[in-house]
């Protein structure tokens, strides 16, 4: 299961992408995904696919270690395309059947849905992919430190989200293990149809949910008998360094979106 799932885990590995500020990745993210939702065309979206391929490449990622990671949002992906197929009308009719018809403008709109949310969360990935959690909880903690004066609890918010990540990859390690443990019993959860897989699924999110609380019930006592406090002022211990190259990663989004919005608006 943690092989089919991997948004929240962190590969350290020695690439361009994995040495560049956290901030500056999390700025570009942000910045990229508002440019994707501009795409509109086929000319738009193989633009953003050749640049994702790119940062894959940079990043040392293999296409098909992210496709498989990504396997759990498929169904949502299907069913997204599905309800845009049927309930979006215009163009050409393609079929029609009683009260059920697709047209041709439903087609593409599923398309382009589909598409646009498999980058987002594809970039995202690369993201947490190349930087560790705790990098990105000092550079979100950085990033909206001004945030501050107005009295919005900006560590809380960024020790919310180090845990959040942190215990993605080991609930899955735990999903696992009651996964062997069911099948140690005679549970049929591999094998049958859709719908007996999802009921078979359904009695291992108790044992799930139980463990997850009780993780978080233990790591609340360990910080408390540590000290922790969030009415204190902290220090930190990492002193993350902005270079040139993070600047020059900022800077590249100018031409990527003049060439995004040349494409769209030249029709092609």
């Amino acid at each position: 299961m943690k092989d089919k799932f991997i948004i929240g885990r962190y590969l350290p590995l020695d690439s361009k992408i994995h040495q560049r500020d956290p901030r500056a990745k999390l700025i570009f993210v942000f910045v990229f995904i508002i440019l994707i939702f501009f795409a509109h065309s086929f000319g738009t979206y193989l633009w953003l696919l050749l640049l994702i391929l790119t940062f894959m490449k940079l990043a040392h990622i293999k296409l098909w270690f992210l496709v498989k990671g990504l396997t759990p949002i498929w169904i949502f992906l299907v069913f997204t395309f599905l309800m845009h197929l049927f309930f979006t009308k215009g163009g050409t009719t393609l079929f029609e059947l009683n009260f059920i018809t697709i047209d041709t403008n439903g087609v593409l709109e599923g398309i382009y849905i589909i598409l646009r949310l498999m980058f987002i969360i594809m970039v995202s990935t690369i993201m947490t992919l190349s930087t560790s959690p705790i990098d990105l909880t000092d550079a979100f903690e950085k990033l909206l430190s001004p945030l501050k004066i107005i009295k919005i609890p900006v560590h809380q918010l960024s020790m919310m989200m180090s845990i959040a990540l942190r215990f993605i990859p080991t609930l899955m390690n735990e999903l696992d293990k009651i996964i062997l443990a069911q099948k140690s019993r005679g549970s049929e959860i591999s094998s049958g149809g859709l719908i007996n897989r999802f009921k078979a699924f359904i009695p291992l999110f108790i044992p799930l949910f139980i463990s997850a609380f009780q993780r978080a019930e233990d790591l609340a006592i360990a910080m408390e008998v540590r000290g922790y406090d969030t009415k204190h002022e902290r220090t930190n211990y990492r002193r993350l360094q902005w270079k040139w190259q993070d600047s020059l990663i900022l800077l590249l989004l100018i031409p990527i979106a003049i060439i995004l919005f040349g494409l769209k608006y030249m029709g092609v």
